[in-house]
């Protein structure tokens, strides 16, 4: 199962793979309705539409769940949390980039965490350029999906070996420090391609100009 979840961010950065569940947050429950999509939930505090807008909201999504403005829960980790319980393979989050940097980089902690938190599902950033996900210890199949570059960067602790295969530029078990950009712009070239990393967490980063 694949679930979308569109967030409050800038509507021109939404960008949505086939999903079989959608899970509108906030504004991204109007923003879904605007770009011709229905969501099946929509979750949040709704502050960032009028009254008038979210009476619209509910007369046309089926389940909605407004909830305090004064709580510790972003309205992006409540449709996380919300897409987690029901068990998906994947998760799709768009429309977190191209607004607030605070809210953007609030976002990525969140899906940083929850696949921390949550190993056995994918959770990907994606906008109409990038595409990001976290990836931990272990060795993961690359694949362009559209994107010409990868790039990779370590998340708060040196990654002690790091190798790429199927890429433009390969590497054998090289460190890949937190400062690091030599991971930058890489090409995926194979049908095989992977990246093995011993521990930490690796950003990665697929891209087009």
């Amino acid at each position: 199962m694949k679930i979308g979840i569109c967030a409050s961010g800038p509507s021109s950065d939404m960008m949505l793979p086939q999903v079989d569940y959608l899970i509108g947050v906030d504004r991204g429950a109007s923003t879904l309705l605007e770009k011709g999509f229905i969501p099946n939930e929509a979750i949040g505090d709704f502050d960032s539409v009028t009254e008038e807008e979210f009476i619209q909201l509910t007369k046309v999504i089926p389940k909605y769940e407004r909830v305090s403005s004064i709580k510790d829960d972003t309205d992006t980790d409540l449709g996380l949390n919300r897409a987690v319980q029901l068990a998906p393979a994947e998760v799709f989050v768009t429309c977190v980039t191209g607004g607030r940097i605070d809210h953007q980089e609030a976002a990525f902690r969140s899906v940083q965490r929850f696949q921390i938190k949550h190993p056995d599902i994918i959770f990907h950033i994606i906008n109409k350029q990038n595409a990001i996900q976290y990836l931990l210890p272990g060795e993961h199949k690359l694949r362009p999906d559209g994107f010409k570059y990868v790039s990779f960067f370590a998340i708060s602790e040196t990654i002690q070996a790091v190798s790429l295969k199927g890429v433009k530029y390969e590497t054998d078990q090289i460190c890949m420090e937190p400062t690091s950009t030599i991971f930058t712009s890489n090409e995926i070239i194979g049908d095989k391609a992977s990246i093995s990393i011993s521990n930490g967490i690796c950003l990665m980063i697929k891209s087009n100009d």
